[in-house]
């Protein structure tokens, strides 16, 4: 399973115990001498210690993910709340979780080697509760100020962050075996937090609302089950005394060319995955009005859902059929089946056919999200490639370093996408500028990936 992995200028790595040497259990759950490389350790108990981390971390950065994209639903209610902002000020309310969240998955991958995997995560998990806390209690208030909003908008980038903390933890705990299973789990944990937020906060603040809307409720459910979460890592989790980070790996990667190919080519796919996410109900809401929320019975409905859904479901199918045919295919064929498919959208908008234009959007997110699992998958390809002609540091840690580098740059396009349809809005009154651009993105990406890892050439990157 591909996956978006660790994420900072410092990517780890683990100081691994001697083969045979027995697991030491100190206060505060801390574990030395962890080796997950060595099968009679493994087999004896760090199976079951790994498994049970895994478990809470992706409770954890579920939520994480849940509360990174509550303002991507919650603003369609806005109006209805009472709240009168412009157009424009709704998109940055959409954004900013996004510009702060990719921002964050820098340094957050330095706490768990600083503080430990489990303190860090009881920590990040904690720290949820406050743009949780604090949506709940601002949109209660019409009168709340546009700016206090924005601010609290920008702390539920703290979901984005925890991302990066928890996928450098996991990859800690597994041998190289297992790791691709594990962070795939993991990832594909979180990125469904981004589908389950759009599919119950219609649910919740319309249930038992009456005549209301009870908005204040998009908030105040997560804090339970935020407080559960952070009670399971305290209690079920642990800290690896072995986890180191990589300085020196991040700094080499940063000077391959490629790493910058290859984070253009990535905020293409994932960037338009969580770009699409946080934008898609507001674009529902504005082309289609009447189709924003279906009543079922006191509850309501929004579809906006499926899109991250689709997209977190496709994901690894992208890196399986990389693995098959190669990656630089596969996101080629990701570019290409998304230009089409946003160029038919704006084709087609004026006919005003709801389900027409969901069952387009709902390509587009599977695309981006094969091309998130294709793109990841060439990654460590291209770095052993170029490691045949280079007599650098090892090619391992260097892919790996770009891996979390790459992510964090891919991440500011949930920051990019809502900003280009913003100022299409502002400009021309409607989206078709913006479609258009993403149509010429797209097929710069596409040509991008062709001319540097398809095309018959003598370079030391041949096809990946």
């Amino acid at each position: 399973m591909s996956v978006d992995r660790a994420v900072s200028p410092e990517t780890p790595t683990t100081a691994t115990a001697p083969a045979g040497a027995a697991l030491v259990h100190r206060p505060g759950r801390w574990i030395d001498n962890w080796n997950p490389e060595d099968r009679g350790q493994w087999e004896s108990g760090g199976r079951d210690i790994a498994r049970r981390n895994l478990q809470w971390s992706i409770a954890c950065e579920f939520l994480g993910f849940v509360v990174w994209q509550l303002w991507s639903i919650v603003v369609v209610y806005l109006p209805a709340a009472g709240f009168n902002f412009s157009t424009a000020e709704i998109f940055w309310l959409i954004s900013m979780p996004s510009l702060v969240g990719a921002t964050l998955r820098i340094p957050y991958t330095f706490m768990v080697p600083r503080l430990g995997g489990r303190n860090w995560t009881i920590i990040s998990a904690l720290l949820l509760l406050i743009p949780a806390i604090g949506l709940a209690i601002a949109v209660g208030n019409p009168e709340t100020p546009f700016g206090v909003l924005l601010a609290i908008a920008a702390l539920a980038g703290f979901g984005g962050g925890n991302f990066a903390s928890s996928m450098a933890n996991i990859t800690f705990f597994y041998p190289v075996r297992e790791k691709g299973w594990a962070l795939g789990l993991n990832a594909a944990g979180g990125n469904l937090g981004a589908a389950v937020a759009q599919l119950v906060v219609p649910l919740a603040v319309a249930t038992a609302a009456a005549a209301t809307l009870n908005l204040p409720l998009a908030g105040w459910i997560w804090v339970p089950l935020i407080l559960i979460a952070a009670f399971g890592a305290w209690k079920y989790m642990d800290n690896l005394s072995s986890a180191r980070s990589d300085l020196a790996g991040s700094i080499a990667a940063l000077r391959e060319p490629h790493l910058w190919v290859m984070a253009f080519l990535y905020i293409g796919t994932f960037g338009s995955f969580i770009g699409f996410s946080g934008v898609f109900p507001k674009l529902i809401l504005d082309s289609f009005p009447e189709f924003s929320t279906f009543a079922l019975g006191p509850a309501a409905l929004s579809l906006a859902f499926l899109g991250p859904l689709v997209g977190s479901l496709a994901r690894p199918y992208g890196g399986r059929l990389a693995d098959r045919w190669g990656g630089a295919r596969i996101t080629v064929c990701a570019f290409a089946v998304m230009a089409l498919a946003a160029l038919t959208v704006v084709w087609t908008l004026p006919l005003g056919n709801f389900w027409l234009f969901l069952g387009l959007f709902l390509v587009l997110f599977a695309a981006a999200g094969s091309g998130n699992g294709s793109t990841y998958r060439m990654i460590p390809v291209i770095f052993a490639l170029r490691g045949r002609s280079m007599s650098t540091m090892s090619t391992g840690r260097k892919a790996a370093a770009a891996l979390g580098l790459i992510s964090a740059i891919g991440a500011y396009g949930g920051f990019v996408i809502p900003q280009v349809l913003n100022a299409s809005k502002g400009a021309t009154g409607s989206y078709d500028a913006a479609f258009y651009g993403f149509v010429g993105a797209y097929a710069l990406m596409l040509v991008v990936t062709w001319f540097f890892y398809l095309r018959r050439s003598t370079s030391s990157v041949g096809h990946v």
